[in-house]
């Protein structure tokens, strides 16, 4: 069975930075584009970043493009996101993706994980 599980998640000034990580178990993605989505509420689930199997491409929404980065850890089947300046409107559950293709993932990836809270104050 294949998991995505996130941690990391919290409550965090703006300003301020948290890291997220997915670790993915039941099978290897050290073949597979991952990537994060988010979800604020009232609004529809949204591509954040993407990275590809080797983490050789990487993709970012405009809204995040230089204060996040994603990166991945192959060895460790895990994918993270660091995130920095982080703003009110960043407040979202965060949600793990991996995919079935190497290089981006699709708008609906193949696997989903739970989800993680994170909130930011002003």
């Amino acid at each position: 069975q294949v998991q995505l599980v996130e941690s990391g998640g919290g409550l965090v000034q703006a300003g301020g930075s948290l890291r997220l990580s997915c670790a993915a178990s039941g099978r290897t993605f050290s073949n597979n584009a991952m990537g994060w989505f988010r979800q604020a509420p009232g609004k529809e689930r949204e591509f954040v970043a993407s990275i590809s199997w080797n983490g050789g491409y990487t993709y970012y929404a405009d809204s995040v493009k230089g204060r996040f980065t994603i990166s991945r850890d192959n060895a460790k089947n895990t994918v993270y996101l660091q995130m920095n300046s982080l703003k009110q409107e960043d407040t979202a559950v965060y949600y793990c993706a991996a995919d079935d293709r190497s290089t981006v993932v699709r708008t609906i990836p193949a696997y989903w994980g739970q989800g993680t809270q994170v909130t930011v104050s002003s």
